[in-house]
């Protein structure tokens, strides 16, 4: 286990996660059909190539939730209760097949619960790909327990 309990969040700590993902067609195409998205954007290149974007995008949703399991080990990897939210959700810069991702977690607030038996911890995840552009940013707010005393 390598997620950290409530105690161990620091407000306004920032983590520079290492770990990074390049991702491809094949990852793009399954996302879009594991989830039902045929949006042609994402799978027609013909379509893609006749948009401002010129190619295909990959699906910002799954930019974002490969941003989350890029920070899973750094932050709450056994130690949370629940995912609670993901909020304030953007998508700045497009993110095209080949493209490298990583991701940076700020610490924007925590607090107990009413019985103080666990912890509310928000974390701004910023998502970036290789040469620094801002692709994505989300807040996301989790349940975690605390550390035994």
């Amino acid at each position: 286990m390598s997620g950290l309990y409530y105690e161990e969040f620091t407000e306004g700590e920032t983590i520079d996660h290492a770990k990074r993902r390049t991702i491809s067609e094949s990852d793009n195409q399954r996302f879009c059909d594991l989830t039902m998205n045929q949006q042609p954007l994402h799978l027609d290149a013909e379509f893609a190539a006749e948009t401002q974007f010129g190619e295909r995008l990959v699906n910002g949703l799954y930019t974002m939730s490969l941003a989350v399991g890029l920070t899973i080990p750094d932050t709450t990897d056994g130690t949370i209760v629940a995912n609670l939210s993901y909020d304030d959700v953007e998508h700045p810069s497009p993110v095209f097949h080949g493209d490298t991702i990583r991701a940076e977690t700020t610490v924007t607030d925590k607090r107990l619960t009413s019985d103080e038996e666990r912890g509310v911890v928000t974390m701004r995840v910023d998502v970036y790909k290789q040469d620094d552009t801002l692709v994505c940013s989300f807040e996301r707010t989790a349940l975690v327990q605390r550390a035994e005393d």
